[in-house]
């Protein structure tokens, strides 16, 4: 196992020395064969090692400053070089049994001692870290976070030297009994710091919440500090989870506390033992609290649903009187701004009330509101088209240049306006065509309003021949307009002979109607004046010309010829 040198291993020297000054054995028999020559070599080899510990152990009391940490350095990778000759010689059997047994029993002991004084050096640092300066715990929280790591990678020694012990047949069952035992401990400590560590952090955020802004520096510095940790205690408990599985160790709980936490999805997650567990917790939780929430909650819910229909019912009371409000005469208010205030008026009833039903089950509506605003600010760049025919919209509301019902010539289409909106205005046009035109269309144009006025005046032109009596024209035009039920006495009529053409003498016709009667008036005349022309033998000329031939003395036409 490759580790990194720790802040705290000055301190854990002590075991090293008690592990590597005490007589390595050493091989009394000439080697034989090539297997004995192996194993000869493989001893020497560690016999060379403790040796060359036992120096640096020796050569380290005598320095300071970095040439220590080198020489601490070169002592774990001498102690890294050691375990895998004795991994090896397990492996092969090509050691002496005997001293390969010495030799573990060398690195039990030693990594029993480093167990204890690391958990006690993990203890104070943890002590320390809670009691000092915030600029003091990062480099505090490097140190912990450096033995903890060297803690595990003792537990795997521990758990190693165990296996090797077994498998030459040296292990005593009251050895691995204590290893079953110190491996329930550690994890059952590790698993108790992450629930306790899952509460602070908890209790982190709902402080944030409600903090001031002056004090949420600290509390965010605390929850850094607490997830820092997390992070180091998950990652042990991660190490000791493997280690109960190698010894057997039921690790169905800490999976899934670790999954719980971290969120990493493993295989370990498909075992029956691990998801019963999980489903086992969350419905535990889940029952909880119900039991513990759920009055409360119904009757916050109960409130929101009768808060929504009171809000409904204002809604609609609202919408009725500002309908009997709008439509008054006094007011003149257009179709489009009637239809604007009563539904604006109900819909803003309507989102108060249930923003006050959301604010009784608990929910913080400062956020909502700001989200709005945020919203409100990013729709606003992506619909500017939209905004500029709402912008048009309100303008149309505002100035009323047409209304619904009304007949106009705007945004290049002509019909009835059918429907009106914010965003756009439908015209249904005389061969009952639904035309659908932006209101930013129509207002940057002009807009023709033809039946805006009650009363139009109907104009037209008639033509006669140069032969026929203008007075006979005149008599017979007034008495087919004065005639017509339709036509209003006030203002009057109006007939004149108007334009001498070069085909017809031109007589302008224009009585004064009512708006709706328009069009009856204007073909009703234009007929009446045929019937009764043709009646009076009064013609009406079609553009013709008169072609004169002057021929001079001595010329003929030419004969005609059949065609």
């Amino acid at each position: 196992m490759n580790l990194r040198v720790p802040l705290c291993v000055a301190a854990t020297l002590f075991v090293i020395l008690f592990a590597f000054t005490q007589p390595a054995l050493a091989s009394t028999e000439a080697p034989a064969t090539a297997s004995e020559t192996r194993a000869a070599n493989a001893q020497d080899q560690i016999n060379t090692l403790h040796k060359e510990l036992t120096t640096l152990v020796t050569l380290q009391k005598q320095v300071s400053g970095d040439d220590k940490l080198a020489l601490q350095l070169q002592m774990f990778q001498k102690n890294e070089q050691l375990r895998d000759l004795i991994a090896n010689g397990v492996k092969s059997g090509s050691i002496d049994t005997p001293f390969l047994i010495e030799q573990i029993r060398q690195q039990q002991t030693y990594a029993n001692d480093g167990v204890k004084y690391l958990t006690q050096r993990a203890a104070e640092l943890s002590e320390k870290l809670n009691n000092a300066k915030n600029e003091d715990k990062f480099a505090l929280l490097a140190e912990y976070e450096e033995s903890r790591k060297y803690l595990d990678s003792m537990y795997e020694e521990t758990s190693q030297n165990i296996q090797w012990l077994k498998k030459l047949d040296a292990l005593k069952p009251q050895e691995e009994q204590n290893l079953t035992k110190v491996i329930t401990q550690r994890a059952e400590q590790l698993a108790a710091n992450v629930e306790y560590l899952r509460q602070q952090l908890s209790a982190d955020d709902a402080q944030l919440k409600v903090a001031p802004e002056a004090e949420k520096a600290s509390i965010q510095l605390s929850k850094l500090m607490s997830q820092r940790r997390m992070d180091i205690t998950t990652s042990s408990l991660k190490v000791m989870i493997e280690l109960a599985d190698n010894v057997g160790i039921p690790t169905a709980e800490y999976k899934r506390l670790f999954f719980e936490v971290t969120g990493n999805v493993t295989q370990d997650l498909l075992s029956s033992d691990v998801l019963l567990s999980i489903v086992k917790t969350w419905s535990s939780k889940l029952w909880d609290w119900v039991i513990e929430n759920a009055p409360q909650h119904i009757f916050q819910l109960i409130v929101f649903l009768i808060i929504l229909l009171i809000a409904r019912q204002i809604a609609k009371l609202t919408r009725k009187v500002v309908k009997r409000a709008v439509v008054s005469k006094n007011l003149k208010f257009s179709q489009l701004m009637q239809e604007f205030f009563i539904s604006m008026s109900g819909k803003a009833v309507w989102f108060i009330g249930i923003l006050i039903a959301l604010s009784q089950i608990g929910l913080n509506l400062t956020p909502i509101l700001t989200g709005f605003g945020i919203a409100g600010v990013i729709v606003g760049f992506a619909l500017q088209d939209t905004l500029s025919n709402f912008a048009a919209g309100m303008m149309l509301l505002i100035y009323r240049p047409f209304d619904v019902g009304d007949f106009v010539a705007a945004g290049g289409v002509e019909g009835k306006v059918s429907h009106m909106s914010l965003v756009n205005t439908t015209i249904k046009t005389f061969d009952n065509q639904i035309i659908i035109v932006p209101n930013s269309k129509i207002w940057g144009d002009v807009i023709k309003n033809v039946t805006h006025e009650r009363v139009r005046r109907v104009d037209m032109v008639f033509g006669v021949s140069y032969s026929d009596s203008i007075p006979h024209v005149e008599e017979v035009l007034n008495d087919i307009v004065n005639n017509h039920p339709s036509v209003l006495r006030a203002p009057e009529p109006m007939i004149k002979l108007h334009v001498l053409n070069s085909s017809s003498v031109d007589f302008i016709v224009r009585p004064w109607v009512k708006t709706d009667d328009y069009w009856d008036v204007y073909w009703d005349i234009t007929r009446e004046v045929k019937v009764r022309f043709d009646k009076e033998g009064i013609s009406i000329p079609f553009p013709q010309q008169d072609v004169h031939l002057h021929m001079q003395s001595g010329q003929s036409l030419p004969p005609a010829k059949d065609v």
